[in-house]
């Protein structure tokens, strides 16, 4: 008989497993209500958001990457899979899933991962924040049992209508209010006791709603349950003739560098709660790769890493990847043993569930500390949020992205002009920085104010970068001033010809 410490023992070769498996339970119980709500916000069966859950356990989990980072369907992607399906088909799903997991797996393999934390913080988070207002209002529709509008703005115009048309039906102030009791349990629930907190908020709020449905015979939406294996429903050849449309072509890589960006921001986080490996970030883009391909092969959602669940994966205990890979055996046998219980709970509670994950979703701390010290930085937060409203997800956040790729550009264009003017002999003027055509009218109208009848000695040699906007500019000035009768202005240090085009 071996002894616990034997080297042949369970815990020897798995000396965190009671962590790690106390841990899967808390992240299956988070789990299970967010997967189900994801996917009947997405417009799709609920059971493909449990398959999607299942596939981010055991198959990113099983990859290296991000040891404690916890993958499944996410609300960051409700809106684009809803639009997808809705422009496309639900057979179509399958086929984009699967195209963007494959370019995900090529970018992982050529190092691209590490570019992806290039992107503007401002960018993502107005993402986050647009996805968020979506959620919010299409799912403030659904809590009321009604028919949400199709665009970002017709469901926030829509808002008043629809309250006024749920005040007048016993049947949706019922049904909202299941949804606003599921929305305060949650609120409430971080206000108890610790040991009550061991059963997460989402569950609790989930349990509580399904059993006051059931015991006043409320008159609200179910799930509707079609079975885990019915569900499955991988592409058809006919699917793939879709990759031919522009559109289509468009969502994948909208699937992709939202689904790409989300999990290596996350990755990003859940590194700064714990001490232990940091996150490969190459490695773990071809874990979530790896991911979505196989839900694509299965027709289901597709997966991020997921915030909510890792810091519930990392709060709770968990040392190593088996946490995570456990997880997702749990979803597999709560799908294949109890998919009977799916039908009990409420849409409304469902749709509670996805109104509170849509407001944390929105940085509000984050709008107020950038406008006070980064004003440009909340305007690209801001402007994002409110393209991916008035436009669409993926417009949205190439919005997002021109307007920090401008900014960086303008800051880069720094210029400083400094004048000496000692009352007699020549007017001294240094540049510096970098002279590019957004600085070009700053430039000359400092040069322009110059006094016309006083010989002028322009020196350059502070200059790290001129572009030939601002050569020939500063050229066609220097002929102008010395057109006037003075003497002609003397530039010391480089030419501008021989000023480097690229920054220094």
């Amino acid at each position: 008989m071996n002894s616990p410490t034997s080297p042949t023992s369970p815990t020897s070769k798995f000396p965190h497993i009671r962590q790690d498996f106390g841990a899967s339970l808390v992240v299956f119980l988070v789990a299970l209500p967010l997967c189900v709500g994801v996917a009947v916000a997405s417009g799709v069966p609920a059971e493909l958001g449990l398959i999607t859950g299942i596939v981010g356990g055991i198959v990113a989990g099983l990859m290296p990457g991000s040891s404690l980072q916890v993958s499944g369907p996410a609300a960051g992607l409700t809106v684009l899979v809803f639009e997808a399906v809705r422009q496309f088909g639900l057979p179509a799903l399958g086929v984009i899933v699967l195209a963007a997991g494959l370019l995900q797996l090529v970018m992982g393999a050529l190092k691209l991962g590490r570019w992806f934390r290039a992107i503007s913080v401002s960018v993502v988070e107005g993402m986050l924040a647009g996805i968020g207002l979506v959620i919010i209002a299409g799912q403030l529709y659904a809590a009321a049992g009604l028919e949400a509008p199709a665009s970002g703005l017709d469901k926030i115009a829509g808002l008043p209508g629809a309250f006024v048309e749920a005040v007048g039906s016993a049947a949706a102030l019922a049904s909202l209010a299941l949804g606003a009791g599921t929305v305060a349990v949650m609120v409430l629930w971080k206000r108890l006791p610790k040991k009550v907190q061991v059963v997460p908020g989402a569950l609790a709020a989930v349990v509580l709603a399904t059993a006051a449905a059931l015991a006043f015979g409320l008159p609200v939406a179910k799930v509707e349950v079609k079975g885990l294996l019915d569900s499955v429903q991988p592409p058809g050849l006919d699917a793939f003739g879709g990759l031919a449309d522009v559109a289509l072509i468009g969502t994948i890589l909208a699937f992709t560098l939202i689904a790409s960006a989300e999990s290596l921001f996350s990755a990003a986080a859940v590194d700064r709660l714990h001490d232990g490996p940091r996150t490969q970030y190459d490695k773990e883009l071809m874990a979530q790769g790896a991911g979505n391909t196989v839900c694509g092969l299965l027709g289901a959602l597709p997966m991020t890493a997921v915030i909510v669940r890792s810091s519930a994966n990392v709060h709770a205990g968990a040392r190593t990847k088996a946490s995570r890979v456990l997880h997702g055996v749990w979803l597999l046998l709560f799908a294949a043993l109890l998919p009977g219980a799916l039908a009990l709970i409420p849409l409304p509670a469902l749709a509670g569930i996805l109104v509170h994950a849509g407001w944390k979703l929105i940085p509000f701390r984050a709008v107020v500390s950038l406008w006070r010290g980064h004003r440009g930085e909340a305007l690209i937060l801001v402007t994002t949020a409110v393209s991916i409203v008035a436009v669409n997800m993926f417009e949205g956040v190439l919005i997002g992205l021109a307007l920090a790729v401008v900014k960086t550009a303008w800051e880069a264009s720094h210029i400083k002009l400094e004048v000496i003017d000692k009352g007699s002999g020549p007017v001294q003027a240094y540049l510096s920085g970098n002279a590019t055509f957004l600085r070009l009218p700053k430039i000359l109208d400092s040069l322009e104010s110059l006094p016309q009848d006083r010989p002028v000695e322009l020196h350059l040699s502070g200059l790290h970068h001129l572009d030939h906007a601002c050569r020939t500019a500063l050229e066609n000035w220097a002929e102008r001033h010395s057109a006037t009768g003075t003497e002609p202005v003397r530039m010391t240090g480089p030419e501008p010809e021989k000023v480097p085009s690229a920054t220094a």
